[in-house]
């Protein structure tokens, strides 16, 4: 999805399952203390673990029992990023 913004186009990017944990928290305008906040309300500490760089959000979700679709649109809300 693109917008305008003061006469330049800018590329909307939302986060996906497929992400890697490592990078949503590395795009670009994210809220990074809220989406760690978010993540610790389900019981993830991820940025302090070293699998945030090789698991998805998918993986992460489904190794401590959370709905992946849940924990992606909690993650959105967190970071700031809407459709």
């Amino acid at each position: 999805m693109l917008y305008t913004n003061e006469n330049k186009l800018e590329a909307i990017i939302m986060l996906k399952k497929d992400m890697l944990l490592i990078d949503a928290f590395r795009t670009e305008g994210v809220n990074i203390e809220a989406m760690a906040e978010t993540l610790a309300g389900f019981g993830m500490h991820c940025l302090g673990c070293s699998l945030s760089h090789g698991e998805t959000i998918e993986q992460a979700a489904r190794a401590h029992g959370v709905d992946p679709d849940l924990m992606i649109n909690a993650l959105n809300e967190a970071a700031g990023l809407k459709e």
